[in-house]
Formats: C-alpha cells, structure tokens, sequence
C-alpha cells in the first residue's frame, strides 16, 4: 500500500488536514471508481476537484501532495495514500460497513485489481486514441519537463521511476503523432483475452466472485464503461460481461459517476464518426493489424 512518507511531501500543510480529502477528477478513471466506493459505503468526504484538462494536477502545490500528478489522492487525518486500488483497500480497512473485499475472497480480489492495474496503460492508449483527437493528447516538451522536474520524486522514501513510463507515454504519442496502431491493437487484444475469461466467469454467477458486488466489479466496471466509450464492442463480444455491466450500471451510485454526452461527449462521437469515414476505427486498426 503507497503510503507516503513526511519526506516525501512537500506541501506540508496537508499533514495537519481533519477528516477525509479526496482529490479527484470527474473524468478520471482511477477518480470513479473511488467515488462509487464511497457511494456505496455512504462515507462523508470532502472533495477537492482538479481539471486534468487544465493541468491543475501538474502544480507544485498538488505535486508536493502526490509526487506522481496522478489522481487520485486520499487524504485521512493527515496521512497521505497514493494510487487508486491502494485507497480502496484502505478505505475498506478504516469503514468496513458494507464489506466490498470479504476476507474469503481477499485475495481473489486483489488479483483482479492487480490485473486491472496492470492494463492501465491500455486504457489509457485506447481512450487517448478513441476519445480525444491527437491535437488534444499531445503534451509540449515544456509542459512535460514541469511534471518531471516538480515534486518531492520520492515514493515511500524511495527515488520513483513511476514518472519515467508517465513521460515515455506522452513522449511516445508526440514522436508518432497519436498512440500507434500496434499500441492500440495491442490493448485490444489484451482487454479482449481478460474480458473472455470474465465472460466463462460471469455465465454461471452474477458478479465476478460470485453473488455479491465486491471492490472488484467496481474497478472493472469503470474500466468496461471506458472501453464502450472508446468503442470496444463489448456486449457483443462478450454477451454474459455486457448482463453483468448492464446490471451495474442500472444503479445510479454507478451510472451516476461515469455520465456520458456533454462536450467530451460530442467530442468523442465527432472523432468516432470522422475515424469510420476514414477507415480508422478501433476495429479496422485492430483487424489490419492482425
């Protein structure tokens, strides 16, 4: 669990904060699913919101709180968590009413949350090519030398090497233009091989342990949300997955924390409309890439 040491904040002021802060953002992957948690747990919180869009988590004020620039943030009476599931675990840990991570299923669960964190850079790739144009995704070289100068560069007391991939994503996507075919077909292939194992799953139980909703689906959930968006075929390739979203995403602690239209929106649909005309949907770059 990533929790952040005295040294490694530089914004001291947050070590004598009362209560639980979370700070997030509405569109982040990471932000949702810890929302929906806390829905569900009907915990109080208070929230501090910052625009990704605007690079509000790219300050030295925020990177003295997280010296990653990552959202989400948790803040409990002055001690600081770090990286989404590892504030779920210990949300669950601190307000154990309603139980989302039984003991039984403890380590099932952890595996699953290890699995979806370790396709976070797919997610990413697939909502960088698929939501957002590529003059939206580029990030200057003065914007990318802010983040890797700013913050503690600490983690647990330790150097972090966790900027190095941040900036070898962005880097990548201005040397190629965009995120590249083989990363986006990649991702697909990967997300498609997990999401028919949940699918034998999911044939024979509602939920991915079994017949309670766990930290799990929540985690999963957002990421199946994400991939609809960025239009992954997911009812259709995978039928008892699609019962299982549709299920979830029936309740509104779910459905609440992942609308969809607005700008990004029509954002998205305007993109999705220009890559069908031009034969660059998710499918086509998979399909030639195959």
């Amino acid at each position: 669990m990533v929790v952040l040491l005295e040294e490694d904040i530089q914004t001291k002021e947050v070590l004598d904060w009362k209560g639980l802060h979370l700070f997030h953002f509405s569109g982040s992957t990471c932000s949702q699913k810890t929302r929906i948690f806390l829905r569900l747990k009907g915990i109080e919180w208070t929230g501090h919101h910052l625009n990704l869009a605007r690079k509000e988590h790219h300050t030295a004020w925020y990177m003295g709180i997280n010296p990653r620039g990552l959202v989400p943030t948790l803040i409990h009476d002055g001690k600081v968590i770090i990286e989404s599931n590892d504030i779920l675990e210990y949300l669950e840990a601190q307000f154990p009413e309603r139980r989302l991570m039984p003991d039984d299923k403890s380590d099932e669960i952890r595996a699953l949350l290890k699995a979806e964190d370790d396709l976070h850079m797919d997610i990413r790739a697939l909502t960088m090519r698929f939501m957002f144009p590529s003059f939206l995704t580029k990030r200057p070289e003065s914007e990318l030398k802010k983040y890797e100068e700013l913050g503690s560069g600490t983690v647990e007391g330790e150097v972090d090497s966790h900027k190095q991939a941040e900036l070898k994503f962005w880097r990548d996507i201005v040397e190629h233009g965009k995120v590249t075919d083989e990363q986006a077909a990649r991702a697909f292939n990967n997300f498609r091989a997990q999401f028919n194992s949940f699918d034998k799953t999911l044939a024979n139980q509602l939920y991915l342990t079994g017949s309670e909703i766990t930290l799990a689906d929540i985690a999963w959930y957002i990421y199946a949300q994400r991939l609809i968006n960025s239009s992954y075929p997911l009812h259709k390739l995978h039928p008892a997955v699609g019962q299982w979203f549709d299920r979830l995403h029936s309740d509104p602690n779910f459905r609440n924390e992942v609308p969809s239209g607005g700008p990004i929106g029509a954002i998205t649909s305007l993109l999705h409309a220009a890559q069908a005309l031009r034969g660059t949907t998710l499918q086509r770059v998979v399909a030639k890439t195959a």
